[in-house]
């Protein structure tokens, strides 16, 4: 059975959010178009604490986009995002729910962060979406959403690291690009680790 995974559509990833992705609202409708040809939906929700190690605003003296050292594991800092309960983590309003299988919610530890919809960055936390697709007969995802360079790369490699067939939905992607070159390198990692690239109007002429 194959899954559509969305990946961190929320208020503050699109623009007029505080981490705000170029053009991010415009994956909302080519996902719409997806999700009516999907039957098994599930989606990822950053969902940090006020105090999150990533938030430069909780380094004195650092500023967003420099990196530290966060307990052992290199950290990109990022402005105050989708803190638990503001409405910057709430789901993009344009974005369709009715269909959705279950929400996995992550970056809820305050000393990693968790860009991937599986695991956190140390690949100390689970959050159970894998067993959870598993146990459901999923062996094939699709990967859409916020953002390709950073959540999504590494949502899919996890998902290749599982054993699912992967494809990258590139189109219904957008990219941080904090180096303009980002996105491409990410794209050339995750085909490189054995994902497909593809788009939403292939996915939808096979259908």
């Amino acid at each position: 059975m194959k899954a559509l995974i969305i990946v961190d559509v929320q208020n503050d990833f699109v623009p007029g959010g505080a981490l705000a992705v170029r053009d991010g609202d415009k994956v909302v409708p080519i996902i719409n178009r997806l999700q009516r040809h999907f039957d098994f939906i599930v989606v990822t929700q950053d969902w940090h604490p006020a105090d999150h190690g990533s938030f430069a605003a909780n380094h004195p003296g650092k500023q967003p986009g420099e990196l530290i050292d966060l307990h052992g594991l290199q950290q990109v800092l990022w402005p105050v995002h989708c803190v638990q309960g503001s409405n910057g983590a709430e789901f993009h309003p344009g974005l369709v729910r009715d269909t959705w299988k279950r929400v996995f919610r992550k970056g809820t530890d305050r000393d990693v962060d968790s860009y991937s919809g599986f695991f956190d960055n140390g690949r100390r936390g689970n959050t159970g979406m894998g067993e959870f697709l598993k146990k459901a007969g999923v062996d094939s995802v699709f990967v859409c959403g916020l953002a390709t360079d950073y959540c999504v790369k590494y949502t899919v490699l996890d998902a290749v690291s599982l054993e699912f067939d992967t494809h990258l939905v590139k189109d219904a992607c957008r990219a941080v690009n904090l180096d303009p070159a980002d996105e491409m390198k990410a794209i050339k990692q995750m085909q490189a680790a054995g994902a497909t690239i593809t788009t939403s109007e292939e996915i939808l002429s096979r259908l």
